[in-house]
């Protein structure tokens, strides 16, 4: 990846980054354990304990891992509530602005989400932010893994090489991180989703309250 970028390339996460929806995450989160008779989940506990891949989420809520059976239940009625959810939620504040504006700026960003690509796509052009993303990139397989691999092919489908130096992730979990360093680049992680602050800054890399300031601190990191 050997090309230079005006400022810092920004491979952006959409669920509780972009997209304002960890409540409806909660709700759907609880209709799914109400299947199974499982005691429902506050904001709070959810940041705390969440993590990729999804299964491994559920041994820490569940204190083992859902059964196979119990996993089918569980991802089915989460989709079906949270995609009823999902329409109704709004981009984070600030979001369209700022990518607007990074846009004419001639900076350059991406999105990367592990939500399904044929969902994805529709959801974001729905919110008129499309056009300002050089790539978008939704999961296309049945894989609940992290996005390690998943941003290896995304930054290597680029028609024109990145300069990794300068390609950094924003996100809400610490698997963005995780991500961001298998590929060698740097990450901000965002506290308005998944996770607790106090889980965020285990990853090592800076946490901030606002999209405002993690495209600040994006931009510092690679200048």
């Amino acid at each position: 990846m050997g090309k230079l970028l005006r400022g810092a390339h920004i491979v952006w996460d959409w669920n509780g980054t972009l997209l304002h929806d960890i409540h409806a995450v909660i709700e759907a989160t609880n209709a799914s354990f109400a299947e199974l008779g499982l005691e429902a989940i506050t904001l709070e506990r959810y940041r705390d304990l969440y993590c990729v891949p999804i299964p491994r989420f559920y041994e820490r809520l569940m204190g083992r891992l859902p059964t196979d059976a119990e996993w089918r239940v569980m991802d089915t009625v989460f989709h079906k509530h949270y995609w009823a959810r999902a329409e109704g939620c709004g981009l984070a504040e600030g979001a369209s602005e700022l990518l607007a504006a990074r846009r004419a700026d001639g900076r350059t960003q991406s999105l990367l989400s592990l939500a399904p690509h044929e969902q994805l796509v529709p959801i974001v052009r729905r919110h008129g932010i499309h056009e300002y993303f050089v790539r978008i990139d939704g999961r296309t397989d049945e894989s609940h893994a992290g996005k390690a691999e998943r941003m290896v092919r995304h930054l290597e489908a680029f028609d024109e090489p990145l300069d990794v130096g300068r390609v950094v992730v924003i996100g809400d979990a610490v698997d963005d991180a995780v991500a961001a360093a298998h590929v060698g680049a740097r990450a901000v992680l965002y506290t308005g989703g998944s996770h607790s602050r106090a889980s965020l800054e285990l990853a090592g890399v800076p946490v901030v309250d606002s999209l405002a300031d993690a495209v600040d601190v994006a931009e510092r990191l690679v200048a």
